[in-house]
């Protein structure tokens, strides 16, 4: 402990053993240990005192749309992780898609990686894409260091990022799976949305209609019984359905090596609230009604769901138009995932440590990362969110550091301020003011 430099001592610390009162010690980064409250501060070392504020790991989100290099109109990395900064958020995973080119060639991961290296406040990773025609760069992208592989299984929304087919699913899935690695999936069949009614215009209903509950519950029945024939890895992005559910239950108790995520807007805002013609409030699959969300929260409670993550995928303010036929599907949530699933989460009786669990300790296992990041202990990165889980504010569009300030959450009150965010024992925000970028670039561990 000589080599402490820095010592955070709160009365909530929120460690994978429970809440408690405790002095985190850090040393090069790391979190060198986790002491009693009380214990003598070393030699030479700062001693941050944040009193009854709680002290939660960074958080890690593994779904986050940069959109950059290419559509940096929508967003960027400089913007993307300020928001996530300010939201107690210090790693990410940035999709491949949306941004030009898509990450589904070596070259075009260094492309990425060159344009993030210089703004990014906290860490990002990278995940690559599965397409059609791109089965022979699987292997080459997971040995650069992409964390898995994303695929459609209906239309993206963007021409540069087709969906697989179900042969070329098996072929992809076939691939990834001979060199263990994972493939994430947006799941909803594009014959149930085919037959769905497509009415087009403002009403909400109508849009709900257009993505109904058995495209997902079609794909994901399916996906499932490919990863079983195949023993491999996949992912469920973004669960809305939760007829959905008991498929994923059951695939979980045959051995099938499925995980699943779910997004604060499915846990936090409901079909019912959404008025017509507010597109903000769009995403694909959409928000459904308050019973389904229920359910999705039972399944966060008993792990057939895993974790939450943001999906945060903004446009452009034009994009989101009052037609949810053509408006721009993607709700941005980096800066208030916490507080928003936090609020929630409060008032149906889970506690931080729940939070801390779906937000970032499985969604660093998704990653590969819990050797480093997701939790507060020995040998951990110092990545810390401190927050003030009793204290509320009215979100304001114009607080927030997304590039384009449009948000479903405009207006309501949330519970849970960050007040600082620590990336490797360094403070790089507090109170609003940010610090240069210090973000690293993450790669797969071997």
């Amino acid at each position: 402990m000589s080599d402490a430099e820095l010592v955070l001592r709160s009365t909530r610390v929120i460690t994978p053993g429970g809440t408690r009162a405790a002095s985190v010690a850090v040393a090069g980064g790391t979190i060198a240990a986790v002491l009693p409250y009380d214990a003598p501060v070393p030699a030479g070392a700062h001693l941050e005192d944040l009193g009854d504020d709680a002290l939660l790991p960074g958080l890690v989100d593994t779904h986050v749309h940069v959109n950059d290099p290419g559509r940096t109109e929508w967003e960027g990395f400089w913007t993307a992780t300020r928001a996530a900064a300010a939201g107690g958020i210090t790693t990410l995973i940035d999709m491949p898609l949306n941004s030009l080119p898509p990450t589904t060639d070596v070259g075009r991961l260094r492309t990425k990686q060159r344009v993030a290296a210089d703004k990014a406040h906290i860490d990002v990773g990278f995940w690559g894409g599965a397409l059609p025609d791109n089965v022979t760069d699987l292997r080459p992208l997971h040995e650069a260091g992409v964390f898995g592989f994303k695929a459609f299984l209906s239309p993206s929304g963007v021409d540069e990022f087709p969906h697989l087919g179900p042969e070329q699913l098996a072929r992809s899935l076939a691939e990834i799976a001979a060199f263990d690695g994972l493939l994430i999936v947006h799941a909803e069949d594009p014959r149930h949305l085919a037959a769905a009614p497509q009415h087009g215009g403002p009403k909400y209903a109508d849009f709900l209609a257009s993505r109904p509950r058995d495209a997902e519950d079609a794909a994901i029945a399916h996906l499932v019984e490919l990863a079983k024939r195949q023993g491999a890895r996949v992912h469920v992005l973004h669960l809305s359905s939760s007829d959905a559910l008991p498929v994923i239950a059951a695939a979980k108790a045959d051995g099938v090596r499925v995980t699943v995520e779910t997004c604060p807007h499915y846990l936090t805002l409901t079909a019912e609230e959404v008025p017509d013609g507010a597109s903000e409030f769009k995403c694909c699959p959409p928000i459904r009604e308050a019973a389904n969300q229920d359910l999705l929260w039972q399944a966060l409670a008993d792990g057939t769901v895993d974790c939450v993550v943001t999906d945060h995928s903004p446009s452009t303010a034009d994009l989101k138009t009052d037609d949810f036929s053509t408006a721009w599907g993607g709700i941005s949530s980096l800066q208030l995932s916490l507080p928003a699933v936090w609020t929630e989460a409060r008032g149906r009786g889970h506690g931080l440590e729940d939070v801390v669990r779906w937000m970032a300790a499985r969604t660093a296992r998704l990653a590969g990362l819990d050797a480093r990041k997701g939790a507060i202990a020995p040998g951990r990165d110092a990545d810390f969110a401190v927050l003030d889980p009793e204290r509320s504010f009215t979100v304001d569009p114009a607080a927030l550091q997304h590039r384009n300030r449009v948000t479903a959450y405009a207006g309501r009150t949330l519970y849970g301020v960050v007040k600082s965010t620590w990336l490797r024992g360094q403070r790089i925000v507090a109170d609003g003011e940010f610090t240069e970028p210090k973000g690293r670039l993450l790669t797969r561990s071997p």
